[in-house]
């Protein structure tokens, strides 16, 4: 599991390393207040290192979440981390259709689902509830919850980033990028 989380870590450092432009947006915004940047970090860190389901799970569904909430920052880091983490170009590029497409297989979809449930609004209903029991066939509880923090924790990064006008940093510039969804 250390592994794992050394493996996303250096994810998040190349990715960093890739960007031309506004790579202090965030950072110069949440300065202004240290509590809350020091809380950012830290649940950033524990969620990086809470690795009991393959990150490859969690890159999809933060994708599609980034999506879904239309999130340019969030698509621009979080192509090059799921690029990083084994995601394919297909894969990144079938996100707004991925029911349809044959480019995930039905665990991921699955994921996604649970993603597109999560970050809709409300999040609540007879479908969130129904995918959370298709993924129990899959995944143990613990790993039902890793998954839904980063899902949660997606929605409030991309929420906040266009709150305070976070843009891209050119992290996928170059590569395919995962595009906002119409809604």
């Amino acid at each position: 599991m250390i592994m794992r989380a050394l493996h996303r870590l250096w994810g998040y450092l190349r990715a960093f390393s890739q960007s031309k432009r506004n790579r202090a947006d965030l950072y110069a915004w949440l300065i202004r207040r240290p509590l809350v940047l020091a809380a950012t970090g830290g649940y950033e860190v524990s969620l990086m290192f809470s690795n009991r389901i393959d990150p490859r799970y969690k890159e999809l569904a933060l994708l599609k979440a980034a999506g879904m909430v239309s999130c340019e920052f969030c698509l621009d880091i979080g192509s090059a981390l799921a690029r990083h983490g084994g995601i394919t170009e297909q894969q990144i590029r079938d996100l707004p259709v991925y029911a349809d497409s044959d480019a995930y297989t039905g665990l991921e979809k699955l994921v996604l689902s649970f993603a597109e449930a999560i970050t809709a609004t409300p999040a609540v209903g007879e479908d969130l509830t129904e995918i959370r029991e298709q993924l129990l066939v899959h995944f143990s509880k613990g790993q039902i919850a890793e998954l839904a923090a980063e899902i949660a924790w997606e929605n409030q990064r991309a929420r906040l980033n266009q709150a305070l006008g976070v843009r891209p940093t050119g992290m996928s510039d170059g590569a395919t990028c995962a595009l906002p969804e119409r809604r």
